[in-house]
This record gives C-alpha cells, sequence and structure tokens, in this order.
C-alpha cells in the first residue's frame, strides 16, 4: 500500500515537473516566435497611446524601450565613459537619461545632435546640445572639441533611420568611439527585424555592411539578455 502510494507521489511529481518546464523552457525557434509576436504587440501599441510612445523620464518624452535603457545604464555603470555622443535629440529625453545615468556614476556628458531646434528641451549641466546634420563637417568638427585627448566614448545612433544615412554616421562616429565601448545602433527592428516589414533598408543593413569592411567592432549578443530589444545586432562593442 505504501509502496503504491509513493509510486503514486512520485507519478504525480513528474508530471507536475513537466507541467512546469513546458510553461518555462521552450524549442529556441518557438521562443523567437514569441518573442517576435510580443515585440510586434509591443512595438505597434504605440499607436494606441502605449508602451515606448508614451514613457516618460523625469517628466519629458523617451520613447525608447525600458529593457534597453537598463541596459545603458549597465554600461555606463561599468565603463563609466567620459563624453556619450547622441545622434537623434527629438525631445531630449534619452539626453535626460544617459545624463543621470552620468550623475550616478559621477563622471561623464552627453553631446546630442539634431537637425531641429526643439523648444523646452531639458536642461542639466551635463547636457551639450549641437543643432546641424549628424554627418555635416561643422558637427564632426564641433565634436572633436568638445572631446579631451584621453576620453572614453560611447555613441548611440537613432536619427535618420535610412541604411545610407546611418552607413554614414557608422563611418564617421566609428573613430570616435574608444576601445572596450559601445556604438550602438538604434531601430535594428526596422524592416522587418521583426517590426515595419515594408520599412525598406535601414539601420539593420546598414550594420551588416559596415561589419563586412570593419573588423574593429564585434556585435555583442549579451546586451539583448531580456530577449526583446530594439537594436538587435546593434550593441557593437569595440575591441581593436
Amino acid at each position: 500500500m505504501v509502496k503504491k502510494s509513493l509510486q503514486l507521489l512520485k507519478s504525480e511529481i513528474a508530471k507536475f515537473r513537466d507541467l512546469i518546464y513546458s510553461r518555462i523552457y521552450i524549442i529556441p525557434k518557438k521562443e523567437r516566435n514569441v518573442v517576435n509576436q510580443f515585440h510586434k504587440l509591443y512595438f505597434d501599441s504605440h499607436r494606441f497611446g502605449k508602451t515606448w510612445g508614451n514613457t516618460f523620464w523625469l517628466g519629458t518624452i523617451t520613447k525608447k524601450c525600458p529593457l534597453d535603457l537598463w541596459i545603458y545604464q549597465e554600461i555606463i555603470f561599468k565603463i563609466k565613459p567620459d563624453v556619450i555622443i547622441e545622434c537623434g535629440t527629438l525631445k531630449g529625453g534619452s539626453a535626460l537619461f544617459l545624463a543621470s545615468m552620468c550623475d550616478l556614476v559621477k563622471n561623464g556628458k552627453v553631446i546630442t545632435i539634431d537637425t531641429k531646434d526643439t523648444e523646452s528641451l531639458p536642461q542639466h549641466k551635463r547636457i551639450k546640445y549641437l543643432i546641424g546634420s549628424s554627418t555635416s563637417k561643422e558637427i564632426i568638427e564641433k565634436i572633436k572639441s568638445l572631446i579631451g585627448k584621453n576620453d572614453k566614448v560611447m555613441v548611440t545612433l537613432d536619427s535618420n533611420h535610412t541604411k545610407q544615412h546611418v552607413l554614414n554616421e557608422l563611418r564617421i562616429y566609428d573613430k570616435f568611439v574608444t576601445k572596450g565601448n559601445y556604438l550602438i545602433v538604434e531601430d535594428t527592428q526596422l524592416n522587418g527585424h521583426p517590426v515595419m516589414p515594408n520599412y525598406g533598408p535601414g539601420p539593420m543593413e546598414a550594420v551588416k555592411e559596415f561589419l563586412k569592411g570593419n573588423k574593429d567592432f564585434v556585435v555583442d549578443k549579451t546586451k539583448e539578455k531580456f530577449y526583446m530589444t530594439f537594436n538587435p545586432n546593434g550593441y557593437l562593442k569595440k575591441i581593436k
């Protein structure tokens, strides 16, 4: 009787274990499908006033995926860059976030660039706003004047998302990034990776072409540990 009860108990435990495992662990292909479906839901929901289209940092619209912002925080804490260059200011929310992280680690400043001079941008002692094209000679020379000889530099690209523009930025700003730091290409999710399949060649395609001719950078997949990122294959670490 006792033996039979133990066998029954073991059987029930095995069923429970299999049930739990089946809910937690999914084969890679199915896992990617689940992530992609959630990614599309999350991205498209901004049209209804939700998710990234309704995300604020200290009261300023930010329009970022919080999972990526957490990764930025981890990078800043570990590397403590002296300069963070941001191409694409928009409302200034991400610049303010980056400056806030610099405050927390007590190091760094943010140089953020946009073609539009937007009113009421957040003011912070660590933020320097530049107006102009991120690829113009004037802006590049201005950035050079703001960076010290021994400064550690990190770059994020979030301006015009066409392939050619992003590729031009990559070929300019790769020289600013210091060894061990990051050149982050944002919104590589576009053009079906996995959202907006009809967007046309964009950041992802620019990254692929850039890496064909540049061996100084590698894709750091560890920065995609939260499953969903707006920057798949976009965390480029400088190794040389």
